[in-house]
């Protein structure tokens, strides 16, 4: 699972989509029942800023889905389909509701398996992503740098792809196949290298 549990009290503050088609509407989050840490609304607006432009048309890979706002958010800002991976079956399930929630169920696929499963599934479908996002767990942040340099070796992220690293507060990542184009707060701004 993706981060710390949020407050034993439930969800600390409501988790909305920052713009485009469905602007404010609320994405139902993990409450108490699961230890997710879903993206704060101001990383994802930041983020969607700069991540806009390249979005129409485009396929968006989601890693370490979560709740799948990230997903829904780029999909409320023109991207035509989006991949979202999440091994935890009760999170899957979250995106699932959530998807239906806002009537994109038709326009997403989630994967409900680890990253290194189905990266290689992905691309033996071909499937290029042209812009994604990658929240690993921060206590494993590993996972994320090694989900990263295995989507860009498979080419399941494109070259010249942009892509979002959540990091925790100092952290320092070692990536294979980006070069890093800004911090944002909270995460960085990758740019797959071409080949």
């Amino acid at each position: 699972l993706r981060g710390l549990a949020t407050a034993a009290s439930g969800e600390k503050s409501p988790v909305r989509i920052t713009g485009g088609e469905w602007a404010l509407r609320r994405v139902q989050g993990p409450g108490t029942r699961l230890a997710l840490r879903p993206t704060p609304d101001f990383l994802r607006e930041q983020a969607f800023a700069v991540l806009g432009p390249h979005l129409p048309g485009g396929c968006f890979l989601d890693l370490f889905a979560g709740t799948g706002v990230n997903a829904l958010e780029a999909l409320s800002r023109g991207a035509a389909r989006a991949v979202l991976v999440e091994r935890d079956r009760r999170a899957a399930a979250l995106i699932a509701a959530n998807l239906v929630r806002f009537g994109a169920d038709d326009r997403a696929e989630v994967l409900t398996m680890a990253t290194e499963e189905a990266l290689p599934r992905l691309a033996r479908r071909q499937v290029r992503c042209t812009v994604g996002w990658c929240d690993p767990p921060f206590a494993a942040l590993h996972l994320g740098e090694s989900a990263l340099a295995l989507a860009r070796e498979l080419d399941v992220v494109a070259g010249n792809a942009l892509v979002v690293f959540e990091l925790p507060p100092q952290a320092k990542a070692s990536l294979q196949g980006y070069e890093v184009v800004r911090s944002l707060r909270g995460a960085v701004l990758l740019r797959a290298l071409g080949r």
